[in-house]
């Protein structure tokens, strides 16, 4: 049984990317920085398969080490990773103050990075690995990186971190970011087009890809776009 780590698993997208991946028979972790609200995030997904929650803050380094710790101890390896935890701050480029520009570097770039530190050796010892960035249209500079700055430059950056990755793991170890869409979640908003399983879609398959397919790539749904 596959193992995936996926981050701010408790609610919006997250959420339904660990229902759908453990119907598809993954033993899923599901990371929240909020403890009760995780657990009882996965008490909900209790019938479609095997879901725990892991206490996880993308944001704080030692928070990363001690779930990796505690993973070891269990034996359990990080086969999937999606690196889904995210913040949005919204104002211009001169309007954020700086620490609103600092957390979203932290959360939405870092956060990422010190994850796939964590956890990608184990998949490059392994012979095989997913890693699926969660990143977005605001992040695509094909697209004009139209959204708000701090998460639109953010996201830019964890795409040109997708392709990093890419370049230096084996073609067993495949990283991929894949945009979502416009989604109904609480950063989404409830005028947003796409439902959550909608967005959530893409992100599971490239989470379970098969050995031909591809990395490097920036997908939404099956369809890829540009960077």
């Amino acid at each position: 049984m596959r193992t995936a780590l996926v981050t701010g698993g408790n609610r919006g997208i997250g959420l339904e990317v660990c229902r759908q991946l453990a119907g598809q028979g993954v033993h899923v972790l599901l990371g929240s920085r909020n403890y009760e609200a995780g657990a009882e995030a996965a008490r909900e997904l209790a019938a479609a398969g095997l879901v725990e929650c892991l206490e996880l803050d993308v944001a704080d380094p030692a928070s990363i080490l001690t779930c990796r710790q505690l993973l070891q101890l269990r034996h359990l390896r990080v086969d999937i990773l999606v690196n889904n935890a995210a913040v949005l701050a919204r104002g211009g480029a001169l309007e954020l103050a700086e620490d609103e520009w600092l957390e979203a570097v932290q959360v939405n770039l870092l956060g990422a990075l010190r994850c796939c530190r964590a956890f990608l050796p184990g998949m490059v010892e392994a012979g095989w690995g997913r890693v699926v960035n969660v990143s977005s249209g605001y992040g695509s500079f094909a697209q004009g990186l139209t959204g708000p700055a701090a998460y639109s430059v953010s996201k830019a950056a964890l795409n040109a971190l997708t392709l990093s990755l890419a370049r230096e793991l084996p073609e067993t170890v495949k990283v991929n970011a894949v945009s979502p869409g416009w989604v109904r979640t609480r950063m989404g908003g409830a005028d947003a087009a796409r439902s959550p399983e909608e967005g959530a879609r893409g992100l599971v398959r490239l989470a379970l890809l098969p050995d031909d397919g591809p990395t490097g790539g920036f997908f939404r749904d099956e369809e890829s776009l540009a960077w």
